[in-house]
């Protein structure tokens, strides 16, 4: 019998034990082809979180921008009477918003008050943003959790049916040798 590797991502081919008429074997075979597929949906789900997660530090770096951009805005330091982007923004408690900001809450049709074209938001137009944001954020969060949950079910259902496979295949090779001991 040749030796089955568990260590690998691919699943197990039924013709990795060998050719069989056992019906242990068969049966172990089948475990671990349905532990390898677990295995993979667990791998899939597990690429997601990560991708989640790289996506939640980003909206937290966007927050922290927009929280800033509103303290700045509040504090006096904001644009003022100035020309951004051919637009004169009046009063010192307007502060723009990034493009990178205006981009990511334009993909994720994330609400920004924005009536004027211009992404210059003043105190109360930044609780809107900051709000989306955290909404966003909340929703990602609450996914990933999610995400986790069904890996956990997964890497479950990778354990038993390794350890199916495993007790089929002692079951088997106990046969086996109380067969070549005439018993």
């Amino acid at each position: 019998m040749s030796q089955v590797d568990f260590t690998t991502t691919s699943s197990v081919s039924f013709g990795e034990l060998g050719p069989t008429t056992s019906l242990q074997l068969m049966f172990a075979k089948l475990q671990l082809e349905l532990a390898g597929t677990a295995k993979t949906q667990a791998m899939d789900k597990m690429d997601a979180i990560a991708t989640a997660q790289d996506e939640q530090k980003f909206v937290s770096q966007l927050l922290n921008e927009a929280r800033q951009a509103q303290a700045d805005g509040n504090s006096g330091t904001g644009v003022g009477m100035t020309s951004i982007n051919g637009v004169t923004v009046t009063g010192k408690d307007c502060y723009p918003m990034s493009q990178e900001m205006v981009d990511y809450m334009d993909a994720h049709k994330l609400a920004y008050p924005n009536g004027d074209g211009d992404y210059i938001l003043g105190k109360d137009e930044w609780d809107v943003a900051i709000t989306s944001l955290e909404g966003r954020l909340e929703e990602l969060g609450t996914n990933t959790q999610q995400e986790m949950v069904y890996v956990q079910d997964y890497m479950g259902q990778y354990n038993s049916y390794l350890q199916g496979a495993n007790t089929q295949i002692a079951n088997s090779n106990q046969t086996l040798t109380n067969l070549a001991r005439g018993q």
